[in-house]
């Protein structure tokens, strides 16, 4: 679909629409536009539209995604270290809708008949996605690191190579077509039904001999162990994509994909702030008055900077290109020092007095004195 397009209006629903919100919506309109009910010029495409809409915002890992970043996630395409090009996202496109499974999940199989739109279990179909949330420390994050990941994937049994046993022969309750059909009445009256078989799971052939390994199904869950690159820059919400490295596919169809959330540590001196970084930086009276040179940390290491006479609290100094690079690669952040000047608590005698004598300054003439008494 284009780009241009927004998927909460398609749907009709908010951004902020719960999942059964977003569901509701969808099965109002598929019914709405279906082909089989819907004769009118562009009904067709319409719900074609509607069923890409609900693909993407009732997937968690997809709606967070085009939330960040709309359809930027799905046309960043150039490959990067056998990740998507975009870090975030990437590579969504029409042909990863599965609009027959969605339709099969909401109204139960072929509802409204139509050869051409009925789901076959032994065409290929892509593994799903799986969601992983990986926590990080401050340095991890900005300065990018390797991480080692476990997760439960569903995978080919390896013991029948993902068929599900041998000696393969014609289901005899579906006759080798893979469905069964039934009638049932709605508020539309009565239409055909079409099912999977529920003897063969809609693949139209049973085994004389069942995989024990797997009973059957072709997959089993294995635990694996997937080191990532995190880029640098990555920040709390980032999802990276990792291609192809999820749930083995059925009959052929491509692995799906897994989505790294990421969680940073906050560091106990720096403040991110998207790609800047905010440092305090405790000045004495004296330093704030005088002026003077101060070392500070920053992220690659110690500078010193030069604080001016008359420094006031909460004055900020700019050190650029000492923040964070973005995680797109596009330019580095800036580092804001913010001066904050420490009154003591504890003074001796001496100090008293010399403060006694500093308060005899006349500041009358300052402008936020000036300000503060011509409303006295």
């Amino acid at each position: 679909m284009a780009g241009s397009k927004n998927y909460y209006d398609i749907l009709g629903v908010s951004k902020t629409a719960t999942d059964s919100e977003i569901k509701s919506a969808f099965r109002k309109l598929a019914k709405q536009y279906h082909p089989d009910l819907n004769k009118e010029a562009g009904a067709e495409e319409k719900f074609k539209e509607i069923g890409e809409a609900y693909s993407v915002l009732s997937d968690p890992a997809k709606r967070k995604q085009y939330d960040q970043f709309g359809h930027e996630a799905y046309t960043n395409g150039a490959s990067q270290g056998g990740f998507g090009g975009n870090p975030f996202g990437g590579g969504f496109s029409a042909e990863d809708i599965d609009l027959s499974s969605i339709f099969d999940d909401l109204f139960g199989g072929g509802m409204f008949g139509g050869s051409s739109r009925r789901s076959n279990s032994s065409r290929p179909q892509k593994g799903r996605d799986s969601l992983v949330k990986v926590n990080l420390t401050f340095e991890e994050a900005v300065f990018g690191c390797k991480k080692s990941i476990n997760l439960d994937l569903d995978s080919e049994c390896d013991s029948c190579d993902g068929k599900g046993g041998s000696g393969e022969e014609t289901c005899s309750t579906c006759k080798g077509r893979g469905r069964v059909v039934t009638q049932q009445r709605t508020m539309f009256g009565v239409f055909q039904s079409e099912t999977s078989c529920p003897e063969c799971n809609g693949k139209g052939k049973t085994f004389k001999n069942v995989c024990k390994k797997c009973n059957g199904k072709g997959h089993v869950i294995k635990n694996k162990e997937i080191t990532i690159t995190v880029p640098e820059g990555v920040d709390n919400g980032h999802q990276l994509r990792i291609s192809g490295k999820g749930a083995a596919g059925y009959n052929g169809g491509p692995n799906g994909d897994i989505y790294i959330e990421f969680t940073v540590k906050n560091h106990p001196l720096f403040e991110r702030k998207e790609n800047d970084i905010y440092l305090d930086v405790p000045v004495t009276i004296t330093e704030a008055c005088l002026g003077c040179k101060k070392e500070i940390p920053t992220l690659t290491g110690s500078v010193v900077i030069d604080i001016d006479a008359g420094s006031q609290p909460g004055d900020q100094l700019r050190l650029r290109g000492k923040g964070v690079k973005d995680p797109m690669g596009k330019k580095t952040g800036d580092m804001y020092v913010v001066l904050n000047v420490i009154v003591p608590t504890k003074l001796d005698k001496k100090q008293k007095d010399l403060l006694k004598l500093l308060s005899e300054t006349d500041l009358d003439n300052e402008k936020e004195f000036k300000n503060f008494s011509k409303y006295l």
